[in-house]
């Protein structure tokens, strides 16, 4: 059958990958990436730190796919696909589509009557609410948000009306923290904040506060690392 192929790849520890996903890599003639240079890294690490388990095998022929050719390669690799070659995707990090490319691609697919094999991996999001503490039976989650205040406060003032009890789960630029911050509190006051960064690496942290505490703590220091930010709505 006709296939894409979907597999995860770590969001900081390279050991953050299952052996199903790590032989499908080297069995695909044709890898779609989001930067090729990071891809050709990190399989030229596996094809040796992984040797034992993939025995003698070469690296597959990698693409760009990034949000800015999504829609004109997504064809292309559609016609592979028909020609059965065996193409894959992977992002830079974590799983395709989710806040990355790939979205086009999958339709375009299902629409043709392309089928689509996913090989299930790390995620920044689910891992950030796993560990956060917060109540995870239902969530909502945000992807990157929108750089402009009223655009954000749009989106706050909405999940602020609603009556369902959530988790609200997000990513953002240590750049641009503070300033999402002080449009939550905006809209929803003095709440508790939690704070996922650097997941999976050396520097690992999973921190909740208030949001004046968040303000203090880096008042005089840099935010560092890639973050996620995870709070709970609830109905008072």
């Amino acid at each position: 059958m006709e296939t894409l192929n979907i597999i995860a790849t770590p969001i900081g520890n390279r050991a953050d990958i299952t052996i199903r996903a790590l032989k499908a890599l080297f069995e695909l003639q044709v890898l779609a990436c989001e930067d090729t240079r990071k891809s050709k890294q990190l399989m030229d690490y596996y094809k040796t730190e992984y040797k034992d388990i993939l025995g003698e095998v070469e690296r597959p022929r990698l693409v760009s796919y990034f949000e800015q050719n999504e829609a004109i390669r997504a064809d292309n690799l559609i016609e592979l696909i028909k020609e059965e070659v065996k193409v894959g995707l992977v992002s830079n990090a974590g799983m395709p589509t989710i806040s990355d490319p790939g979205y086009i691609l999958v339709k375009k697919c299902l629409e043709q009557g392309i089928g689509v094999r996913v090989f299930p991996g790390a995620n920044a999001a689910v891992s950030a609410l796993a560990m956060s503490g917060y109540s995870s039976d239902k969530f909502t989650f945000l992807g990157f948000l929108p750089r402009k205040k009223g655009k954000q406060l749009k989106i706050w003032e909405d999940l602020n009306k609603s009556e369902l009890d959530q988790t609200i789960v997000f990513y953002e630029s240590p750049f641009r923290l503070l300033k999402t911050l002080n449009n939550i509190e905006e809209v929803f006051g003095e709440i508790e904040i939690g704070v996922a960064r650097e997941l999976t690496k050396v520097y690992e942290e999973m921190k909740r506060q208030k949001i004046s505490e968040w303000k203090k703590e880096y008042e005089n220091k840099k935010v560092k690392g890639e973050l996620v930010v995870v709070f709970r709505k609830e109905n008072k």
